[in-house]
């Protein structure tokens, strides 16, 4: 039976919770939290650049006949478009660019390219950032979580994503979500669109946001379907509107790691976050959200700082894992748990490694960023 967990206007009351966070100075903090539109603009518009130009290799290895290259650019597009994720992720922190308009600018493209309701995600992340992995006020990621190679689900992340699952986006849930969000409706009976629920419960003003933000979504696809049969440009939908569904293996790979199988209820990031080592090609189209413990301790830090901060903090931090050990670790703690469902994994920290909670709020160590609809402010949460 699952938990009855207390309305989230309770939980915001009551529960506070007191996290370690690594020992770094005020002056490098701020030196660390400041945000440039240069490396923003290269973030961003570089992202965008590696989506056109495997769209329009794509396009043109189609029209030209060369099908087995077309199919390969195709895959490779989707495995570029799969990661926008994580751009809505940053740019939603509003942590990108020091200019904040153009955090919002570019928020809205890569949320309409990705079906992202960065409405619903910002009411949601608020909570899993102030409350990670504690289930009464974090439920944008609940243990356990399994880290699984079955074939069929595997088939769909190296092809085209129907269903979704763990660490990936279906067209079906995506667009019946979308589409009953934009009428004002969720329907569903499924731990996500409980959640949501249970977001907007005491919010009903966010909640109008979201819809109207499903329906600009819906009106971008819905233009970019006619354009396609008026102009007959037919690959368009499969390049804007599908692509996200596609190719979304190595997305799966590096994303899985963040929490699964580490502990909950516990005021400690590096026990409930996992951060990982990546190649620049695949960090970058990460948005270096490999390292999450870090950003999980200090929010505020734009993704492009995270692993100065790393190198900060390095002697209070546990090692971070290579994909390949973090998969091990996950898929060991798995299968643990088929015997003993109250298993997770306890990240070894190093000897001298503090283990002390802070007493004291401070808004520069605590900032999320932007992230926070005034509604859940650092006043009220």
């Amino acid at each position: 039976m699952k938990p009855k967990h207390p309305p989230l206007k309770e939980v915001r009351e009551t529960l506070r919770v007191k996290w370690y966070r690594c020992p770094v100075s005020r002056e490098r903090l701020l030196e660390l939290s400041h945000r440039k539109d240069l490396l923003g603009w290269l973030q961003s518009l570089g992202h965008l650049f590696l989506f056109a130009c495997t769209a329009t290799l794509t396009y043109f290895f189609f029209n030209q006949g060369y099908y087995v290259l077309f199919l390969i650019s195709l895959f490779l597009h989707g495995v570029v478009t799969s990661f926008f994720a994580f751009p809505n992720h940053e740019l939603g922190h509003g942590t990108v660019f020091k200019t904040k308009w153009l955090n919002r600018f570019f928020l809205w493209i890569y949320c309409v390219l990705a079906f992202h309701n960065h409405r619903d995600y910002a009411m949601s992340h608020t909570y899993h950032h102030r409350y990670t992995l504690h289930p009464d006020g974090d439920r944008e990621v609940e243990l356990p979580k399994i880290p699984t190679f079955k074939f069929l689900y595997l088939l769909q992340l190296f092809t085209f994503n129907f269903s979704g699952g763990f660490e990936s986006s279906g067209l079906i849930p995506i667009m019946k979500r979308t589409i009953w969000t934009a009428f004002g409706k969720f329907p569903f009976s499924s731990p996500s669109n409980e959640w949501i629920e249970a977001l907007y419960e005491d919010c009903p003003k966010e909640r109008r946001k979201s819809v109207n933000n499903a329906r600009v979504i819906l009106l971008f696809h819905l233009t970019v379907l006619v354009v396609s049969i008026v102009f007959e440009l037919w690959l368009l939908p499969l390049l804007f509107t599908f692509s996200y569904f596609i190719g979304g293996i190595w997305r799966y790979l590096c994303g899985a790691p963040m929490h699964c199988g580490l502990r909950d209820n516990i005021p400690d990031f590096r026990l409930c976050v996992r951060s990982i080592t990546l190649d620049p090609l695949s960090e970058f189209l990460y948005w270096h959200m490999n390292w999450h413990t870090e950003h999980h301790m200090y929010a505020g830090v734009p993704c492009y700082n995270l692993k100065k901060l790393y190198r900060e903090i390095a002697s209070d931090m546990p090692s971070p894992r290579t994909m390949i050990g973090a998969w091990k670790e996950m898929r060991k703690t798995y299968k643990r748990q088929q015997e003993d469902p109250s298993y997770q994994f306890n990240t070894l920290l190093p000897e001298t490694a503090g283990r002390l909670p802070s007493e004291e709020h401070d808004l520069l160590g605590a900032s999320i960023g932007d992230i926070a609809p005034d509604v859940l402010s650092a006043k009220e949460i």
